[in-house]
C-alpha cells in the first residue's frame, strides 16, 4: 500500500464524522500515502489536513456553474495525476467519482443512504456499521460491500481545568458534544441534566438549535450551571474533565463521540440509537436509555453519580470494547486491503 495516491471527496460540514475524516487521512499520511482533497470552502478542520496535500474547495451544488467546472477539473486531475484510489465520503460526493478504470473507486458511508443513484461508478461501498451495509443491500447493491468502522483519535488526553470555566472542582459535571441539530437530541440532555440536582452541564459544539438550547436551559433554571464552549480543537480534553458523558441522539448511525469518551476514560450514558445499539452493551460499557426518555436519562446519570463502583466498571468496559472492536491498526489494515484491490 505504501506510496499509493488517494483522492478524497468530502462535502461534509462539522461534527464527529468530519473529525474522523481528519483522523483517518492523517493515518494514511503516516502510512506513506500521497493525498489530495476536494472539500467545501471554509471548513474548521481545513488547516488540519492542509499539510497532507493540495485542497480544492467547492460547494458542489446542483445547477451551480462552478460544479460543472469542478467535474471537468476532477476528470483532468484523475487523467494527469492518476490516483490509485478515489474515495468519496457519503452519498453526495459519490456523484463526482469519474468512470476511471485505473483506480479503486469507493464510497465511505457513515449514514443510511436513501437510494443508490450516486454510486454507479463505485467498485465498493464501505459502511461504518452493519446496519448501513444492510440498508445498501436492501436498496439493491450487489457489488462488494465492507463494514469498516472508526477508531478514536490517538490523543494524549489532558483534562481542562474546571476553574478556567467557572465550574467548582467538586461539581458533578455532565458532558455532551456534537452538532446542535434536532436529530442529536440535545434538548433531551438539557432536560435530563436539569432533573439531576446540582449537576453542571458542559456542551462542546454548535449548530442551528444553539439559541433554543440556551433558552431551554434558562427556562429550566440550569443556565448558570451550563457551559456552551462552541467548537473546540479537541473535545476529549473537555470530556475528560467531566464525570459522565451523555450521547442523547435520536438518530446516530455510529456514535464516534462514544469512542472518544471511552478513550478519555469517562463513563457513558447513551440512547438506544442505531450505532450504539450495535456496539455498546447496557450495564457493561454504557448505560442505555430509550430515545427521548428524559426520566430514564436523568436516572442513568444519577446512577453514575450515586452507585458505588459503577463509573469505574463502565470505564473499564468501554476501554475493553474500544480495544476489541475499534483499533486503529485493524481499521487501517482493512483499508490497505481494499486499496490493494482485495475486494
Amino acid at each position: 500500500m505504501t506510496g499509493k495516491k488517494i483522492l478524497h471527496m468530502h462535502f461534509g460540514k462539522e461534527g464527529g464524522a468530519e473529525r474522523f475524516f481528519v483522523n483517518l487521512v492523517h493515518a494514511f499520511g503516516e502510512a506513506g500515502m500521497e493525498q489530495r482533497f476536494i472539500t467545501r470552502p471554509g471548513r474548521l478542520w481545513r488547516d488540519e489536513i492542509a499539510d497532507l496535500g493540495p485542497i480544492i474547495e467547492n460547494h458542489y451544488r446542483r445547477l451551480d456553474p462552478s460544479s460543472l467546472w469542478l467535474t471537468w477539473r476532477v476528470r483532468r486531475m484523475v487523467r494527469d495525476w492518476r490516483p490509485d484510489v478515489i474515495m468519496a465520503w457519503m452519498s453526495r460526493s459519490s456523484r463526482l467519482i469519474p468512470d476511471w478504470p485505473g483506480a479503486v473507486k469507493l464510497t465511505r458511508l457513515g449514514d443510511y443512504p436513501r437510494h443508490l443513484r450516486h454510486f454507479r461508478h463505485n467498485d465498493v461501498i464501505v459502511a461504518n456499521t452493519p446496519g448501513i451495509a444492510e440498508r445498501c443491500r436492501e436498496l439493491g447493491w450487489t457489488r462488494p460491500l465492507h463494514v469498516v468502522s472508526n477508531f478514536a483519535r490517538q490523543v494524549e488526553v489532558r483534562p481542562v481545568a474546571r476553574a478556567d470555566h467557572g465550574t467548582p472542582e467538586d461539581a458533578f459535571v455532565i458532558a455532551g458534544s456534537g452538532r446542535f441539530v434536532g436529530r442529536k437530541g440535545f434538548d433531551t440532555l438539557v432536560r435530563a441534566a436539569a432533573a439531576v440536582p446540582g449537576a453542571w452541564l458542559w456542551l462542546a459544539g454548535a449548530g442551528e438549535r444553539e439559541a433554543e438550547l440556551k433558552a431551554l436551559a434558562a427556562d429550566l433554571g440550569i443556565l448558570p450551571r451550563t457551559r456552551f464552549f462552541g467548537w473546540v480543537d479537541e473535545p476529549m480534553h473537555y470530556v475528560a474533565a467531566a464525570d459522565v458523558y451523555v450521547m442523547p441522539s435520536r438518530h446516530e448511525p455510529l456514535g464516534n463521540v462514544i469512542l472518544e469518551a471511552w478513550h478519555a476514560r469517562v463513563p457513558v450514558v447513551s440512547t438506544r440509537s442505531e450505532g450504539p445499539s450495535w456496539f455498546a452493551t447496557d450495564g457493561q460499557d454504557a448505560l442505555m436509555v430509550d430515545i427521548d426518555d428524559v426520566t430514564a436519562m436523568a436516572a442513568a446519570i444519577a446512577r453514575v453519580r450515586e452507585e458505588p463502583g459503577l463509573a469505574q466498571r463502565l470505564v473499564a468496559g468501554g476501554a475493553a470494547t474500544l480495544e476489541a472492536k475499534f483499533t486503529r491498526a485493524r481499521v487501517i489494515e482493512h483499508y490497505m486491503d481494499l486499496f490493494d484491490g482485495k475486494l
